[in-house]
């Protein structure tokens, strides 16, 4: 009786040696983005985050900070050469300011819908331009997640690209994004983001671009007559792991964080279309008039108008995206 009481106990303490052995070699990672809470992307990071630590025994504990609690979007991209952020979602104009021709992707047109992107994401275009990314800023993307098509709201009817000739439109002072409208003539504002339902309202720009989530969400729709499906570009975030994290993960848990971002990526993305596919309804419901325009004809005048070198991208690149299926 005695020994086998000696042996439970030896058992026990083992066991709590090792639990606290475990707990002691936690390490805990910082998760960071720059979206509301109430977006699919913040939820699916908590997901992530949570099924990070399931997967590894809690050898992991992943804190996910939103709305750009850890800085902008420049700032957290910055941070994973500082060491102050582990994990981000950015978009890849941000991943091109260390490599040029991953931003391919933001001319405008380059995709046709989101499951042309999501090809995109599993062919050899795609992990070329990853591992050009990686071997330029050490960083390593694991996973994409579609954002949405930005489309355009105007106070003025579109019907043609001709239609944009001296419009006064807020566009992100990011080089891909203003490629269709000045391309078309419009005369461009970089207004911040949180002022633009008031330069809306007061008249101070008419028109603006974003996807369907964001003017609802925002609520542009108050204060804009039309929506304008130019479809110009099929936005897309990355997940990426920063460099000194990579190289010090096993490759059993390279496959944990590769596996758990990229459902995480494919949880948010079909909310997005699910949530995109609703809205033209929701807008003609609001009063907004919805136009379809003809995309080719938006899509050549761009081409002819603004050259691919123009940003450090690559032609060659964009016509190879253009032929995945």
């Amino acid at each position: 009786m005695f020994r086998k009481m000696t042996t439970v106990l030896a058992v026990s303490i083992a066991a709590m040696l090792a639990t606290t052995a475990a707990g002691m070699a936690q390490t805990k990672l910082k998760w960071a983005h720059v979206y509301e809470t109430s977006e699919p992307f913040h939820s699916a990071s908590v997901w992530a985050a949570q099924e990070i630590g399931k997967r590894t025994n809690g050898r992991y504990q992943v804190d996910v900070y939103p709305a750009s609690q850890l800085g902008k979007e420049a700032d957290i991209n910055q941070g994973l050469s500082l060491g102050s952020v582990d994990i981000i979602i950015s978009g890849s104009s941000f991943a091109a300011k260390s490599f040029p021709p991953i931003g391919v992707t933001y001319y405008p047109y380059t995709f046709r819908d989101a499951d042309h992107l999501l090809a995109y994401t599993k062919s050899d275009i795609f992990k070329e331009l990853a591992k050009g990314y990686e071997d330029k800023s050490g960083h390593h993307i694991i996973a994409v997640t579609y954002y949405g098509v930005r489309q355009t709201s105007s106070n003025k009817p579109i019907k043609t690209c001709a239609d944009l000739k001296g419009l006064k439109m807020r566009v992100p002072d990011v080089p891909a994004y203003l490629a269709m409208p000045r391309a078309c003539g419009a005369n461009t504002a970089p207004i911040a983001f949180a002022e633009v339902y008031l330069a809306l309202q007061n008249g101070t720009v008419e028109a603006q671009e974003n996807p369907l989530t964001t003017i609802e969400a925002k609520k542009f729709y108050e204060v804009q007559k039309h929506i304008v499906l130019t479809g110009h570009i099929v936005d897309h975030l990355n997940t990426v792991v920063a460099g000194a994290l990579w190289k010090k993960l096993s490759d059993e848990d390279k496959k944990i964080f590769t596996d758990v971002a990229q459902e995480a990526a494919a949880k948010a993305t079909e909310e997005i279309k699910q949530n995109e596919a609703k809205l033209v309804a929701f807008f003609k419901e609001k009063g907004l008039t919805v136009t379809e325009v003809d995309k080719n004809e938006f899509r050549d005048i761009v081409l002819k108008n603004v050259p691919f070198e123009t940003f450090g991208y690559r032609k060659a690149d964009w016509e190879r995206i253009q032929a995945v299926k």
